[in-house]
């Protein structure tokens, strides 16, 4: 059964002037496919399955990403269902030259795991199996998505 850790990814991206918006900074689009496709790759790493987004539950943009910045985003399986998948998900607006870090949105998005034809697939039970997988689960139930 695949853990809490193994769903656990994180990617930098990047923010150019093309992803700005009409204030110059991070468009919560460009935010909002960056967050889908990487909670999509944590919903395939546990499920094994092709994974569809289903539902976004909660997105929160709490401050804005500079232009120059680096977005930082992490996404992680923090529960699942019969056939669906949910992906915790928290985005960081990064200095390139220093690295400091500052919290800018949290997110909660359910896919659901599809066969070749489409039709929805049963998904393994979650583990939860070190105390930092049960912090990360924790932290994205308290977040109440």
């Amino acid at each position: 059964m695949p853990t809490v850790r193994e769903t656990h990814i994180e990617n930098r991206f990047r923010v150019q002037p093309n992803h700005a918006n009409s204030n110059g900074t991070l468009h919560g689009g460009n935010l909002m496919k960056w967050l889908d496709e990487l909670a999509g790759m944590a919903a395939m790493r546990f499920a094994g399955e092709t994974c569809v987004t289903a539902q976004v539950n909660s997105l929160a943009f709490e401050r804005p990403i500079q232009i120059g910045d680096t977005a930082l985003v992490e996404a992680y399986v923090y529960d699942a269902g019969k056939t669906s998948v949910h992906v915790a998900l928290r985005a960081k607006r990064e200095n390139p030259r220093t690295g400091e870090t500052e919290k800018t949105t949290e997110s909660s998005f359910t896919f659901v795991a599809i066969d070749e034809d489409g039709s929805p697939v049963q998904v393994p039970d979650l583990t939860v199996d070190t105390e930092e997988g049960e912090r990360l689960r924790q932290r994205a139930i308290e977040a109440d998505y």
